[in-house]
């Protein structure tokens, strides 16, 4: 094997690759990264039997051939490179790497060993790529991060006609975003359990890229489903979570409300900042509104106590409730919105924040539903 490729290519080639390797891999050849050139085209992929990363470079081949080289070695050096061209080639059992006059010398791995990539699954569908980053990036940020509860740390797609529907929780917050999509099949009925992770670094790095993405999913046993991601020349597979007994999250929005204030997004985040400074790491901030307007506290230890007031439309009965900060902050963080809406049933319920457009209604498509923090006062 030996070709030359753009620097810049090939490290975000590598690193895009080589950023879903496992750190603690169970066998050495899945730490590597699979580069195969073949008829002016360098095939850079990563495998570890639960996700798969593929992307395709055009390079000036001069052998076509392959070889296996530690995925984070080979990341770290390729962003490390000067803006040249880079000269690869396969000597022995050795990767040469040339650019400019910087020279590495990489041991490989037996590319025999390397197990083979599984096959995209059965296209289901085409979503805009912008839209569905951001789109994945508004629930991910719900998903748990517990591993001894993998159910909680999926992203559950819903699929119904044109619908694309993706709901997350950790049990403490909720996360629900539906948008557009062009089904191949009209009458498309299918849900999935996709690791957030996965599913939300994918999109972050194909939304960019603008154009499709391509949605392919495979139904299996529990556990044994797979989803295929596809943009520009970049596709991802991952196993399914088993989400047979996904809970019915979608009851715990409250069908009314009782109070609803309209705040600025961008002040509320900055007051919510400062004022926890002096909370401890479970107090929450309390957040009264009135006709007044808002005022958010937050005390910690040794006496620590830190008020802000600031603008706020209410209408309801005068309400005071506490929140974890950071779910706070994580939810209004990625509202896409100026305003937000929150609604409110009492201040024991969960409470809902949608975003809102310049007349100062809500926006269907997105709620972001977080779990009050009882204080006694």
């Amino acid at each position: 094997m030996k070709f030359r490729v753009e620097r810049d290519a090939l490290a975000e080639a590598v690193a895009w690759t080589a950023k879903s390797l496992p750190n603690r891999p169970s066998v050495p050849v899945l730490a590597g990264v699979m580069l195969r050139v073949t008829d002016g085209n360098l095939r850079v992929s990563g495998f570890d039997y639960e996700v798969s990363s593929q992307v395709t470079v055009e390079v000036q081949g001069d052998a076509d051939g392959a070889a296996l080289v530690s995925g984070r070695l080979l990341a770290e050096i390729t962003k490390a490179l000067p803006a040249k061209p880079v000269d690869i080639a396969a000597v022995g059992a050795h990767l040469e790497l040339v650019c400019g006059s910087a020279r590495f010398t990489l041991p490989t791995m037996p590319v025999e060993d390397y197990p083979a990539l599984p096959e995209m699954p059965q296209s289901a569908g085409t979503v805009d790529a912008a839209t569905f980053a951001t789109a994945v990036a508004q629930v991910a940020i719900a998903a748990g991060r517990d591993e001894t509860l993998p159910m909680m740390t999926g992203v559950r797609v819903e699929l119904s006609g044109n619908t694309l529907s993706m709901l997350a929780t950790d049990r403490y917050r909720l996360a629900l975003r539906e948008i557009q999509w062009r089904p191949d099949d009209p009458e498309v009925s299918f849900n999935a359990l996709v690791p957030a992770r996965t599913l939300n670094d994918t999109a972050k790095a194909l939304g960019p890229l603008g154009g499709e993405v391509i949605l392919a999913l495979a139904q299996g046993a529990a556990g044994e489903g797979m989803v295929g991601l596809a943009g520009g020349t970049r596709r991802t597979t991952s196993r399914l979570l088993d989400g047979a007994n996904y809970p019915p999250v979608r009851s715990l929005f409250p069908a009314t409300h009782n109070a609803e204030a309209r705040v600025s997004v961008s002040t509320l985040i900055e007051v919510v900042k400062r004022v926890a400074l002096v909370a401890e790491r479970t107090t929450p901030v309390l957040l009264s509104f009135s006709a007044d307007g808002l005022v958010v506290e937050a005390g910690g230890s040794e006496e620590a106590r830190a008020s802000e007031a600031m603008e706020a439309t209410f209408t309801g009965d005068a309400l005071t409730i506490g929140f974890n900060p950071q779910y706070l902050i994580d939810g209004l963080a990625n509202l896409g919105a100026q305003t937000a809406v929150l609604s409110f049933v009492d201040a024991f319920k969960p409470a809902v924040i949608s975003p809102a457009g310049e007349d100062g209604e809500s926006i269907p498509g997105y709620r972001y539903l977080i779990m009050p923090i009882r204080v006694s006062r």
